[in-house]
C-alpha cells in the first residue's frame, strides 16, 4: 500500500509558531511531528510515501530527503496554491497510481502523532467489500460536534458512515484508505475530501466503511495548547507502537554540575544548560539550545536560547 502524508495546510491556528514551520514539522521531544507519522507507516510495512507541500516545503524536504535513512522512499508534490484535502489527494493521482491498477491507498494529515494500527485497517478495508468508496477512521469522543460529528451505523456487513458534520458520537481522525478511482471524481482544483467528497456520495446512497480506533494514541497539533500536550504526554511515557526515538538527555548535552535535571524531561544533542537552573519537571531542550534559565512546562526549540528575555515563553523559538 502507498501512503499520501498531507503536509500543505498553513497552520493558522498556531500563530508565530505556524509561521515559522509548517504544522507537520513543529518539534515534539525532539522530532518534527511528521517523523512520526513516517515512522508508524514504515513500522507497518508501508514504505512508499508522497508527501504535498505548500507553506515552508523546502523545510520538509531538508527534514526527510528521499526517506531512505528512513527507511521510506518518499516523493514529494508542491502545491504553488493550496488545493484543500481533496484537491491535493486528486493532484497527486499520477503518484499514488503509477501503474494504474487502482489499488486502495491511505491518506493521512501530517499534523497527527498517531498510534495508528495501519496493518489492521488494511484488513478491514480488505474485509468491506469493494463496493465501499472508503473506509474513514474514526474515534469515538465526547465533543465530537465540535471536532465535525461523524455518525457511524452499524449493520449486517460492519460500521459504516451515514452522515458527517451533522451528529453522532465520533470525529473523523483525518486518516482514510480509498481508491484512486474514487478521488478522480473530486472536482478539479480545491476541494475538500469531505464536503465535496464523502459528504455528497453518502447522501447520493454510496457507502463509505468506518474504522474505529478504539485504543491508542491520537494528538493532533493545531493550537499551542494542542501541540504542548503531545509534549508532556510523551515525556510522561504514552505507548506508541513504532517510535522514531526515546525521549532523555542526550549524552552529548553539556550540564553544568550545579544544574538540576528534574524528570520527565528531554535534553537532546549538543543542548547546553547553565549553572544554577532547574530544568523540567516537562520540559523539552531541542539539540544545541541554551538555557540559562530554569524553565518547566517549557520546549526549547534546536538551536534556540532560554534565557531571562524569554521567561514568559513556553515555547522558546
Amino acid at each position: 500500500m502507498r501512503a499520501m502524508i498531507l503536509c500543505a495546510g498553513l497552520g493558522s491556528r498556531l500563530g508565530r509558531l505556524g509561521a515559522e514551520r509548517p504544522k507537520p514539522m513543529l518539534p515534539v521531544c525532539g522530532l518534527p511531528i511528521l517523523r512520526y507519522g513516517v515512522a508508524n507507516l514504515v513500522g507497518h510495512g508501508v514504505r512508499d510515501l508522497v508527501i504535498n507541500t505548500h507553506h515552508l516545503g523546502d523545510l520538509i524536504r531538508a527534514e526527510l530527503g528521499d526517506g531512505s535513512r528512513l527507511g521510506a522512499r518518499i516523493q514529494y508534490i508542491h502545491e504553488p496554491q493550496l488545493l484543500g484535502t481533496g484537491g491535493g489527494l486528486k493532484h497527486a493521482l499520477a503518484l499514488l497510481d503509477p501503474d494504474g491498477r487502482d489499488e486502495p491507498f491511505l491518506s493521512i494529515n501530517g499534523k497527527l502523532i498517531f498510534d495508528l494500527d495501519v496493518t489492521a485497517l488494511a484488513a478491514a478495508h480488505a474485509a468491506a467489500g469493494p463496493d465501499v468508496l472508503g473506509m474513514m477512521v474514526v474515534r469515538r469522543v465526547p465533543d465530537a460536534i465540535a471536532w465535525g460529528a461523524v455518525d457511524v451505523r452499524l449493520d449486517a456487513r460492519g460500521p459504516h458512515i451515514v452522515d458527517i458534520l451533522g451528529t453522532g458520537e465520533h470525529m473523523f481522525c483525518g486518516a482514510h484508505v480509498t481508491r484512486p478511482s474514487v478521488m478522480a471524481r473530486l472536482p478539479a482544483g480545491e476541494s475538500d475530501s469531505i464536503r465535496q467528497g464523502y459528504l455528497p456520495w453518502l447522501r447520493a446512497g454510496e457507502r463509505v466503511a468506518a474504522y474505529e480506533h478504539a485504543r491508542g494514541y491520537f494528538a493532533e497539533h493545531s493550537t499551542p495548547e494542542r501541540y504542548l500536550q503531545s509534549s508532556w504526554d510523551l515525556l510522561a511515557g504514552v505507548a506508541l507502537r513504532f517510535p522514531p526515538s526515546h525521549p532523555g538527555v542526550d549524552p552529548t548535552a553539556r550540564i553544568h554540575p550545579t544544574a538540576t535535571l528534574v524528570a520527565p524531561l528531554h535534553v537532546g544533542a549538543g543542548a547546553v544548560i547553565g549553572p544554577a537552573v532547574t530544568v523540567g519537571p516537562y520540559a523539552v531542550v531541542g539539540a544545541g539550545a541554551h538555557v540559562t534559565r530554569s524553565l518547566a512546562h517549557t520546549v526549547v526549540w534546536d538551536g534556540a536560547v532560554a534565557d531571562a528575555s524569554t521567561a514568559a515563553a513556553s515555547v522558546v523559538t
